[in-house]
């Protein structure tokens, strides 16, 4: 059960993280472990962060939003970062993270359309 500020809700098999609070130190850690913990019980495949309520992040950050989507693709669930502000683009290639390995999406409904795509077994012929 997660044990932190920020929920995290079950849509299929699909988890969806709203980040609607400023993220310290404590929180982010919280939320880490919190999303990788319901991986692990749910068995999700897919996991949305919507930064979209994020006006700015810091280094800590932006290594620990990187960091959990690719802990989350080793435990075989696919993440897409949605509603992405361009501030927040511009800080996170700054300094140097460019969410390698990480789908990103403008709105949730496209992050659903990314997930759904990924899902999908391309046809033999």
């Amino acid at each position: 059960m997660p044990t932190g500020p920020i929920p995290i809700l079950k849509i299929g098999s699909t988890l969806l993280v709203t980040i609607q609070i400023e993220l310290h130190d404590t929180v982010v850690d919280s939320f880490q472990e919190d999303v990788l913990e319901e991986i692990e019980k749910s068995g999700a495949s897919g996991l949305i962060i919507d930064i979209s309520a994020l006006e700015t992040v810091d280094s800590y950050v932006a290594r620990t939003l990187a960091n959990t989507g690719k802990m989350a693709k080793l435990m075989g669930t696919e993440t897409v970062i949605v509603g992405m502000r361009p501030a927040v683009a511009a800080t996170l290639v700054r300094m140097g993270y460019f969410m390698e390995g990480i789908h990103t999406a403008l709105s949730l409904e496209e992050g659903l359309e990314v997930l759904g795509s990924q899902a999908k077994v391309p046809d033999t012929e």
